[in-house]
């Protein structure tokens, strides 16, 4: 990720870091614990296996994001968040609250309680 030379204010590194479609995603993924590349990709439906790695090495360029390896064969990675990334995360859950709280006003619950939010 190009980080820009020059930021009116911080929200706009933060929001530089952690926008797109995925990234909250694989944040709120990585909340509930560790998990390996191949356990990321199951648990996000529709991403590919390019633009995960690509935005975990943006979230790893960043220290939301860290991995540790396993040795031996085959090599295994585990993904986690830093504290950075707990932060950030309370940020995301907050958002999300706020996403049901207008999901509910507009009666769609359905998908709510089809994810068991509700």
């Amino acid at each position: 990720m190009k980080v820009r030379e020059e930021y009116t204010c911080p929200l706009e590194m933060t929001h530089d870091i952690i926008k797109g479609k995925w990234k909250p995603i694989i944040i709120w993924q990585l909340s509930k614990g560790s998990h390996s590349l191949s356990a990321l990709k199951r648990s996000i439906n529709g991403i590919s296996q390019k633009m995960l790695i690509q935005h975990l090495n943006e979230l790893l360029e960043f220290g939301m994001v860290d991995k540790t390896m396993s040795d031996g064969y085959p090599l295994k990675s585990e993904y986690f968040l830093t504290d950075r990334g707990k932060k950030t995360f309370e940020a995301i859950a907050i958002m999300q609250s706020i996403g049901i709280e207008i999901m509910v006003e507009d009666n769609r619950q359905d998908i709510l309680k089809e994810k068991g939010l509700l």
